[in-house]
């Protein structure tokens, strides 16, 4: 289905209406959706037939020192992003710092168990048993 005849002069009156702050059709938002639902038209009349008026009403945006919504969202996005990286980050560090922790203990551990079995094989013992506190022995 060919475009209405009048769709161009419609999107550039909504991009009119929606930088006035005056909405007629849509919720305002500096949006190709908003500019498409202000104009009456398909979303894909902005992003595939009209680019030029869809690159110059962002533009128009820029312009007057306001930041599309898109790229609001975007730049949000980005913030909690680097937040949730630097997070990681940290966390990743004090795994990698308990991680060297726990060889530590395994080697010294290790070297305990070695060491006491060593003990146990030259004492020709081969069970003895431990007082337990607080009760007397066998």
């Amino acid at each position: 289905m060919p475009p209405a005849p009048d769709e161009r002069d419609r999107i550039r009156a909504a991009a009119h209406r929606i930088l006035a702050g005056t909405p007629e059709n849509s919720n305002g938002a500096l949006t190709v959706v908003a500019l498409a639902i202000e104009a009456g038209v398909p979303r894909n009349a902005l992003t595939q037939r009209h680019l030029d008026l869809r690159e110059d009403f962002y533009a128009r945006v820029r312009a007057l020192g306001r930041i599309p919504d898109s790229e609001a969202r975007l730049r949000k996005q980005i913030v909690k992003l680097k937040e949730l990286r630097a997070a990681d980050t940290r966390k990743l560090r004090e795994l990698s710092e308990d991680r060297q922790a726990l060889v530590q203990v395994v080697n010294q551990l290790t070297l305990e168990n070695h060491r006491l079995r060593g003990a146990l094989t030259e004492s020709g013992d081969r069970v003895r048993t431990l007082p337990v506190r607080g009760h007397p022995g066998p």
